[in-house]
């Protein structure tokens, strides 16, 4: 394999509402290499702009003794749709548009993905170690794909083979309807519609879907973080659930795990994507005994004939919570 003789250096990030991850990459052959990263509250840039944060970005990298000079393109994941080169979400302070970046920070070119655009694109990139087997299945060569990911919301996306390799195809799957498939569920669902107008799949399979399940079960338990931001709930009944300190929460993370193997089911067959189920997000590494003790393999395969089939699909949770940030890279270097 020849050498490169100059080889590019990628600036890399993972943008969302809380925090940015941001990253350099050093283009080795065929692969890319991490020379420095670095995360930013969100908030700490809400009043001037992204660009100055990669502004420091870029002096801290320096100051750690990395490169910014040779930066050749950029790639950014957001949780947010993408529309002609323009990052619509509404969890970030800033409008951010691939061209005015490039333009500004003097890269040649910019990728912008939606954030499980960017994960899909990590997955042909990670090593096994950054895998862990749920079901192992029988993958069918070049078989389509697709990966879904829970955290502060619920992103899902599909990547087909398009004869020299995977094409990632983004989604909003998690604003369709919450589909329900046991009677505990539909109550579920009847209890949320009295609530909303709308039951959207994310308002279950997100992080805010705990306390929503929690209060289903039985309102009159409470904890002390309900008063607290969505994210301290899911933590406190996520905790409580692994440590069977509390009953209502055991319960309430055992109703989401089957939701979320259901939906998955649902994904696949969607996608017909006989290549493999990715799981991707923090939240199922929080809660990685539960999503390993059968709870969402049996709830995934209960689609009635298409049950032998779904069994037979391989499903990996994805353990490295930079994935976005390395598909972003990659995605960069390609384009």
């Amino acid at each position: 394999m020849a050498i490169i003789e100059n080889p590019k250096t990628i600036l890399a990030g993972d943008v969302g509402g809380t925090k940015c991850n941001l990253a350099l990459f050093r283009q080795n052959r065929t692969v890319l290499e991490l020379i420095f990263q670095r995360r930013y509250p969100t908030k700490d840039y809400a009043s001037s702009s992204f660009e100055a944060m990669l502004q420091d970005f870029c002096r801290h990298a320096a100051e750690s003794g990395a490169s910014t000079k040779n930066i050749t393109a950029a790639g950014f994941g957001c949780a947010g749709a993408v529309v002609d080169d323009r990052f619509h979400s509404a969890n970030l302070p800033w409008v951010l548009v691939g061209k005015d970046l490039a333009n500004a920070m003097g890269f040649k070119g910019v990728a912008m993905l939606n954030d499980l655009e960017a994960a899909a694109c990590s997955l042909d990139h990670l090593p096994p170690t950054d895998l862990l087997v749920l079901n192992p299945g029988a993958p069918q060569p070049h078989g389509a794909k697709a990966l879904l990911a829970a955290g502060t919301g619920l992103g899902e996306a599909i990547l087909y083979w398009t004869g020299d390799k995977y094409h990632v195809a983004p989604s909003e799957g998690g604003m369709a309807d919450f589909t329900p498939h046991t009677e505990r569920e539909i109550e579920l669902l009847r209890f949320l519609q009295k609530r909303m107008p709308n039951v959207c799949s994310e308002e279950v399979l997100s992080g805010r879907g705990f306390l929503a399940i929690h209060e289903f079960l039985d309102s009159s338990v409470r904890h002390p973080s309900f008063d607290h931001s969505p994210g301290d709930v899911a933590r406190e009944i996520t905790q409580n659930a692994l440590a069977g300190a509390c009953p209502v929460c055991v319960e309430a993370v055992d109703l989401w795990v089957s939701a979320y193997g259901s939906e998955a089911g649902n994904l696949a067959l969607r996608a017909l994507a006989f290549g493999g189920i990715y799981v991707a997000g923090g939240i199922a590494l929080k809660i990685l005994p539960k999503m390993q003790d059968g709870t969402f393999f049996r709830a995934f395969c209960a689609k009635g004939s298409f049950a032998p089939i779904l069994a037979h699909i391989p499903i990996h949770i994805v353990l490295n919570e930079d994935a976005p940030l390395w598909g972003a890279a990659y995605r960069a270097l390609a384009g």
